[in-house]
């Protein structure tokens, strides 16, 4: 099985390729094709390359599937001694890439 350990707005994905990940939100527009230069490592069938940090010549391609958002989370600061209740919610946002193909030159 071929796959790869990419990097991506500071945090690390596990990309195989016909599957899709939910990265960090992107400025780029649905339907784009996306190239992940950042690869920490890949494998393919027990042939595998480490990078230090970066594997040379490794890339990812990738289209991008959507931009979604996150379950809601509720954030509720309460300090009783001074009636003091502040309700806050958040969603983050998130980018679908589907990965095409990984590529070693």
């Amino acid at each position: 099985m071929k796959y790869a350990i990419v990097e991506s707005g500071g945090k690390q994905y596990k990309a195989v390729p016909g599957e899709t990940i939910r990265v960090d939100r992107l400025q780029d527009e649905v339907g784009e094709k996306i190239v992940l230069e950042r690869v920490l490592f890949v494998t393919d069938d027990g042939e595998l390359h480490i990078g230090t940090p970066l594997v040379e010549g490794a890339q990812v391609h990738t289209t991008l599937a959507d931009n979604i958002k996150g379950p809601k989370i509720v954030v509720f600061k309460y300090k009783p001694a001074n009636r003091y209740r502040v309700k806050q919610g958040h969603r983050q946002r998130y980018t679908l890439l589907k990965i095409d193909n990984i590529l070693m030159e």
